[in-house]
């Protein structure tokens, strides 16, 4: 199509800002291949300064004085001073510089000191955003004015790992003649030429890498796609195994939590039935144990009878004696008192065997009676015994099956875990997927793009895939067996019989694939030439 023409100054600043990024590409190389401090004699810093002058005279108005119109830098430089208190250093040094007359003598003085200070891009930046101080300077459309002037800024913060060390002399910053010989305005624009042009074989060459790594990656996709849904049906399958584990695992836990629940209420009904007897025999030793203790505090009672009788036969003696003392004259009473004495003694005496055989016969009864109790309480201890016994017995096999449930709980726990790491896979694949699809969306966007440069370069109309059917000369429909095929010089699509042929083009480094109309029109454009 027809292209409205720029406007001059907008080609100006365009060339200009392409001339400053070359002159600071080829002079951050350059110095750092060159590994020591630059001075004022080294070309690329020269040329440097000479297209920094020119993007700051882009656009400078002329200056009306007595002596007549000039238009100088330094003006606008001067600003800085204003906007940067540190570089007031630098702007007294540029205007006591002795041998200096011109104010364009001062501005390079300026830019040669702010260089060596590495302090170019920050003054610049702030001088860039004081529009309405540059527009008393500068017109409308100058470099400083637009978007380029931004630009240029940005591309002078490389210029801070260069170290330069320059002599500044007052005469030769005048000397115009100098800077004239170093700026060869034809030679440069030649150079950029060139450098465009190699800029636009490495485009095709880039071009067509893609299209290969696009061939590629559509490939890769259709084999990741097969992989993605193999794993999608593994992942079922390992869902469905999950499942049924899961089930049978809760079928059997549900059973064995049933069986624990039976056997914890036998066992509750056990223990239940071990403390009521428990307590029965408690109760019945208790009173047999309160019966022995009534029969030992009679006994003790009866003891003490006996010795009570005991005492009164000793007083009994002891008052005999008294009267025998008293009554001796008394004899016939006295041998009717020791007849009566005699008898006496002999029942009490007769009266003390039967008192000691009673007692003798009943602490053996008693006796007898304990030992027997004694024996009943060994023996229902040891039918205690048998029962605590049982309860242990019963209580390892609880343990025993808890520790079992325990262990399927761990297996299940465990069954969980690969579960959650098979979903943390497929998230991940799926995520893979995704950063595929789009690295592949972009490769085609590239590559859109791409097309649209070539189809600038060669002035045809480069016809999108999904914009073709069929072949254009055959009519014959496209399908895997048939696949399509861009003629580089026409930019409609064609089978492969159609478009076999290659040949050299203007605009590739190399001979590539043009249709069969194509390649007999360009050869007897060739024919003719030669003729």
């Amino acid at each position: 199509g027809f292209l409205p023409p720029k406007d001059p100054m907008a080609i100006e600043r365009s060339n200009l800002l392409s001339m400053m990024k070359l002159s600071i590409k080829v002079l951050i190389q350059s110095s750092l291949s060159l590994g020591r401090t630059l001075d004022s004699e080294y070309p690329p810093l020269q040329q440097f300064f000479v297209v920094l002058e020119h993007c700051l005279k882009h656009g400078l108005r002329a200056k009306k004085s007595f002596i007549g119109q000039n238009k100088s830098i330094w003006g606008p430089l001067e600003l800085v001073e204003k906007l940067c208190p540190e570089s007031l250093n630098i702007a007294t040094s540029a205007r006591d510089l002795p041998g200096i007359k011109t104010g364009l003598g001062r501005a390079r003085a300026w830019l040669h000191l702010a260089l060596m200070q590495k302090k170019v891009a920050d003054y610049m930046k702030a001088l860039l955003d004081c529009k309405d101080l540059l527009s008393e300077f500068y017109d409308s459309g100058a470099l400083m004015m637009e978007e380029e002037g931004a630009v240029m800024g940005g591309l002078l913060v490389g210029l801070n790992v260069i170290d330069a060390n320059l002599c500044i002399k007052g005469e030769d910053l005048d000397s115009q003649v100098r800077m004239t010989a170093i700026l060869d305005q034809k030679h440069y624009i030649e150079e950029l030429n060139r450098h465009l042009s190699g800029t636009v074989t490495d485009l095709q060459a880039k071009m067509d890498s893609i299209e290969k790594t696009n061939s590629k990656l559509v490939e890769e996709l259709t084999a990741a796609t097969d992989r993605i849904n193999s794993l999608r049906e593994e992942q079922e399958q390992l869902r469905n195994e999950n499942e049924s584990i899961l089930q049978s695992s809760q079928k059997k836990e549900e059973a064995a939590l049933h069986d624990s629940q039976v056997e914890l209420e036998t066992y509750k009904q056990t223990r239940q039935g071990l403390d009521e007897m428990y307590t029965v025999v408690w109760k019945q030793y208790k009173e047999e144990n309160h019966i022995r203790q009534e029969l030992e505090r009679e006994l003790e009672l009866q003891v003490g009878f006996k010795q009570e009788m005991e005492v009164a036969m000793k007083l009994l003696e002891k008052d005999t004696h008294e009267k025998q003392d008293t009554l001796a004259a008394l004899r016939l009473q006295l041998d009717k008192v020791k007849t009566l004495n005699l008898q006496m003694f002999h029942k009490a005496q007769s009266y003390r065997y039967v008192l000691n055989l009673r007692v003798t016969v009943s602490c053996s009864v008693h006796r007898l009676g304990l030992e027997t109790e004694l024996r009943t309480e060994k023996e229902q201890r040891q039918s205690l015994q048998k029962a605590l016994q049982r309860e242990q017995d019963n209580s390892m096999e609880f343990r025993t099956q808890l520790q079992q449930l325990q262990g399927l709980n761990t297996e299940l726990q465990e069954l969980k875990q690969e579960k959650q790491q098979l979903q943390q896979k497929c998230e991940q694949q799926e995520q893979a997927l995704q950063e595929m699809g789009l690295h592949l969306s972009q490769s085609k966007l590239k590559m859109e793009d791409f097309k649209e440069v070539n189809k600038a370069l060669k002035g045809h109309a480069w016809l999108k895939d999904d914009e073709a059917t069929q072949c254009k000369q055959c009519q014959k429909e496209f399908s895997i067996a048939r696949r399509k095929h861009h003629c580089r010089n026409c930019g409609d699509i064609y089978c492969n019989s159609c478009s076999s042929n290659e040949l050299a083009l203007p605009s590739y480094p190399r001979p590539v694939r043009v249709c069969d109309m194509c390649h007999s029109l360009l050869l007897q454009r060739s024919s003719s030439k030669a003729s």
